[in-house]
């Protein structure tokens, strides 16, 4: 648990201070640190979040079944054949350090007059609670981001995190509500630019997240079926037509280092240059057959490039767009597949040139197919004024727009027939609404559609080839490095057994 940026500042304070009288003046003490203006804080605290993300979503990505690897590299046999360690997928220290930059926000914007700040920087500290939650499972919560006053914290049961995130969001959306930004301040705001009904709808979201997440958890619904009504009390809705996104409007630029973090990652340099890892991350053969086998080939087009990758015009695949061109690498395998074989990550996602894309936090499909699981499960039980098949409906149709397809053409699906996509035709709607989901979550945000995954089972994707038998992770490690500095408290967890130890919401 660090508090970097804090440090960073005071480092830069002294280092432009050093040649100066005032170094020298003894009317000020050596040992207490020089502070920040929560705005600055906060703008580099939503960038280290989008950053962070990365490799979590991409590991989710691969072991929801809908990336593997091309057969470019030598197989990853840590994330393939799942022979980790608590050396591998340490995301806890770089999300901890983040959280303690939104604390410090929290802390500080009352004094600096920025309270506008306060509420969205607790919208963020809970996401990224809600996500180490589904990583790790229980972990340091009302005891930590605390600084000196607490080196070794304890750990919060899981279930009890997951129930204070609603607290602490229903608190963050009274304090959004009641403090407009400032004008002047609004570009600090990598989001929603300073747009408070927006941050306050990405919390009604991230709620029911939270809330359906808990959905097959006996004893649950009484609770879910309330705190679903308290957000449609509250009257401010959900963001249903627009992602939330981090760094777009101009943020990110043409250089190396400020690039957006997936285009810098798996896309091109500054100069336009191909990355390496472009010739990594692949569609599963799943995926692909799967979505030709439903007819839907338009989101396919848009999640994946046909064989041979973009082409030198931005955003169009070398080969002809058919589906006979979209191939797909069985998950895990490390021969038969070489990079120009098989289908790339798409132009939702990459596409040469758009270096300056949002990062994206939460999809309007995700909360919409929220909403129909919520209307299917509990019925009359919560005020939601849709239907089931409505929402349902409606979140395919906001995933072909979040893909950049058009979406008139989901309503092809209506009156089709085609299981899990006809709601009416559907045999089991709840099974059809995972589904959904999971497609609707490709290639933005692979840490979800992983933990949708864990949590209902579906769709039902094929082992990775490296594996003999069907133990698949439904956690990671606690890291070395807390264990290292926070051993009684790791211990005290109990033997963690990477592919048996359930998260409290994993029930079957």
């Amino acid at each position: 648990m660090k508090i970097k940026s804090i440090l960073i500042t005071a480092l830069v304070a002294v280092l432009g201070t050093s040649c100066t009288e005032s170094f020298l003046d003894i009317n000020t003490n050596p040992n207490s640190l020089p502070t920040a203006s929560p705005s600055f804080v906060f703008t580099n605290a939503l960038n280290t979040s989008a950053a962070n993300m990365v490799s979590p979503n991409e590991i989710g990505s691969y072991w929801s079944g809908q990336w593997t690897q091309s057969n470019g590299y030598i197989i990853s046999t840590t994330t393939f054949a799942y022979n980790f360690t608590n050396g591998d997928f340490n995301y806890w220290d770089g999300y901890y350090d983040n959280l303690n930059d939104y604390q410090f926000v929290i802390d500080n914007a009352d004094s600096y007059n920025q309270k506008y700040l306060s509420g969205p920087a607790k919208i963020m500290k809970s996401l990224l609670y809600q996500q180490l939650v589904d990583m790790y499972g229980s972990i340091p919560y009302s005891d930590a981001l605390k600084g000196v006053a607490s080196l070794a914290p304890k750990f919060d049961d899981q279930k009890a995190v997951y129930e204070d995130l609603i607290k602490t969001l229903d608190e963050a959306i009274v304090e959004t509500k009641a403090n407009t930004f400032a004008s002047s301040f609004a570009n600090a705001d990598l989001v929603f630019k300073g747009n408070t009904s927006k941050w306050v709808k990405f919390a009604n979201g991230l709620k029911m997240r939270i809330l359906m997440r808990q959905a097959k958890v006996s004893g649950k619904d009484s609770y879910i079926k309330t705190e679903i009504n308290k957000i449609v009390s509250e009257g401010s809705g959900f963001l249903t037509s627009e992602e939330v996104g981090s760094g777009g409007n101009g943020f990110y630029l043409a250089t190396a280092g400020k690039l957006n973090p997936v285009y810098d990652r798996w896309g091109y340099d500054a100069n336009g240059a191909k990355r390496a890892l472009n010739n990594y991350p692949r569609l599963t053969q799943y995926l692909v057959n799967s979505m030709k086998a439903s007819g839907d080939t338009v989101r396919l087009k848009r999640i994946g490039y046909a064989i041979g990758g973009e082409s030198s015009t931005p955003g169009v695949s070398a080969k002809a767009e058919v589906a006979a061109n979209y191939v797909g690498a069985p998950f895990g395998t490390s021969s038969g597949f070489l990079p120009a074989s098989c289908s790339a990550i798409g132009p939702s996602l990459l596409v040469k040139g758009e270096y300056n894309r949002p990062y994206i936090l939460m999809t309007a499909a995700e909360v919409l197919l929220n909403l129909a699981e919520a209307k299917e499960r509990y019925g009359s039980g919560v005020n939601l004024t849709g239907s089931a098949q409505e929402y349902f409906e409606e979140g395919i149709k906001q995933s072909y727009r979040a893909l950049g397809a058009s979406s008139t053409a989901s309503a092809n699906f209506i009156g089709s027939g085609v299981q899990n996509y006809d709601y009416a035709a559907t045999t089991n709607k709840l099974d059809a609404i995972a589904i959904q989901k999971w497609l609707a979550l490709c290639n933005f945000n692979g840490l979800d559609a992983w933990s949708e995954y864990r949590k209902t089972g579906l769709p039902v994707t094929p082992q990775s080839i490296q594996v003999p038998d069907t133990k698949r992770p439904i956690r990671f490690y606690y890291p070395n490095t807390e264990s290292g500095s926070n051993a009684e408290n790791v211990t005290a967890q109990g033997t963690i057994d990477v592919f048996a130890t359930r998260l409290f919401w994993d029930v079957d």
